[in-house]
């Protein structure tokens, strides 16, 4: 069975609060500078998260912004449990040459996955059925195997790391709280809300203290 017929046969685009059934996608790894894969089955029985970042093109201009903005931010997210993945629908050989050629790349730890076929990127909702390529979209899938964020943005808007690592920290610190809920703009460290019938209207008094 194809990765498409899996797909369809389980859920026909990704959707928040579900399981993303497994996939492999080849890539190129700049630490082993050498071919692997990324298997999201090994991923997700290793108890990670799985941050997959998908762009449209190597050997274009916002994409290495993008790239080395997040390769910023990589050892922090590690550090959180996160596997990173960088994917777009150029092969694992364009990878390899990108990045040797941009220097914007020279900081580019985290794996680099092939679409060549855009079935992953058709399932998480980012394939351009005109072009062949992917917007750009970020997706986190917590160590269950549940999607639990999602952005996509077009082509021409580059995206922010430091937001993305916040969502992540939001996202672990909820899982070992799960009675609990993050505010606008909460970092580790703020005070969270906890859901209740005596918080109905009083939000203001209790993220104050009052």
């Amino acid at each position: 069975m194809s990765c498409t017929e899996v797909y369809e046969e389980v859920l026909s685009t990704a959707s928040i609060g579900e399981n993303v059934p497994d996939f492999v996608m080849e890539a190129y790894d700049p630490e082993d500078c050498g071919f692997t894969e990324v298997n999201f089955e090994e991923i997700r029985k290793a108890g990670k998260w799985l941050v997959l970042f998908f762009y449209p093109a190597d050997f274009t201009f916002v994409c290495p912004t993008e790239l080395a903005d997040l390769a910023d931010k990589h050892a922090e997210l590690e550090k959180l449990g996160c596997e990173v993945v960088s994917v777009s629908t150029d092969t694992k050989f364009t990878h390899l040459a990108w990045k040797n050629d941009e220097r914007l790349l020279q900081n580019v730890k985290f794996k680099m996955a092939a679409d060549p076929t855009g079935e992953v990127s058709d399932f998480f909702g980012v394939y351009d059925h005109n072009t062949g390529l992917a917007l750009r979209g970020t997706f986190v899938i917590n160590p269950e195997g549940t999607l639990v964020s999602s952005e996509i943005n077009f082509y021409n808007v580059g995206r922010n790391a430091n937001e993305l690592l916040r969502k992540i920290e939001a996202n672990v610190y909820l899982k070992d709280h799960p009675e609990e809920a993050c505010p606008a703009k909460w970092t580790p460290g703020e005070k969270t809300l906890t859901p209740s019938e005596k918080l109905v209207g009083k939000v203001y008094e209790e993220l104050n203290g009052e």
